[in-house]
């Protein structure tokens, strides 16, 4: 699979969806339908985005016990989505279970979906582990900790912070999936995020996906904003 940039859909109705996606007419992307837009629009949006010839990260980040998750993603796997994430935080059990789910649930001839763990959010930083997760570890060895579980229960790569995949490579490998939120360009505010970085910088980290929300959903020109930011994601400029 190339490389991505992911845009996440983060926006608060269908109307407005539509009309950001009207700018791309004719262009496949790749997209991440994240939870409020799954949970207020359901099944119909990802057959929508697939009719319309895109790759789908369904961003759902599921966390519960074993059974549950296995239950859910055998559920998941008749969407046709590409890629679907978990939290790492719910363990090896629940990680396996995920990924024993979406091979029971994808059909005979497709391939199951990628499965990728959520290491640390990266509106996480060293003192919310510490105060809020009472985890008194070094952020980038939860992180890194994290990925290396994710991979012996048969993940394929995880969700984190593009400052983390060297660690992450370390532990894992090259090949393990890395795909990195946080992403905006140089002159972009950083709203709620804390650990982030441009385009570039995710590239030459040796980030395997990038996803990107507010620097393009909410430009004045998403289009062109997108290319710019693919161009600097691809080294083409």
């Amino acid at each position: 699979m190339q490389r991505p940039l992911i845009i996440a859909l983060d926006l608060d109705d269908a109307a407005k969806r539509r009309a950001l996606l009207e700018q791309f007419e004719g262009e496949s992307l790749y997209v991440k339908v994240g939870m409020e837009l799954f949970y207020r629009e359901g099944r119909q949006v990802i057959q929508e985005l697939k009719e319309k010839g895109h790759q789908i990260f369904l961003d759902l980040k599921l966390h519960d016990i074993p059974n549950t998750v296995q239950r859910t993603m055998k559920e998941l796997a008749s969407l046709d989505i590409d890629i679907v994430n978990v939290h790492a935080a719910g363990g090896k059990k629940m990680m396996a279970a995920a990924r024993e789910g979406l091979e029971q649930g994808t059909k005979a001839g497709f391939d199951r979906p990628f499965l990728i763990a959520v290491t640390q959010l990266t509106s996480t930083d060293e003192e919310t582990m510490r105060s809020d997760l009472l985890i008194n570890r070094p952020l980038s060895e939860v992180v890194q900790s994290y990925a290396s579980f994710a991979k012996e229960s048969g993940v394929d790569g995880v969700v984190c912070s593009a400052k983390e995949v060297p660690l992450i490579h370390d532990a894992c490998g090259s090949s393990f999936y890395t795909v990195c939120p946080g992403i905006r360009r140089a002159e972009d505010a950083v709203g709620d995020q804390k650990r982030v970085v441009t385009p570039q910088e995710a590239r030459e980290l040796g980030s395997w996906g990038i996803v990107v929300g507010r620097s393009i959903t909410s430009a004045a020109e998403p289009f062109n904003v997108y290319q710019a930011m693919k161009q600097d994601w691809e080294g083409s400029r």
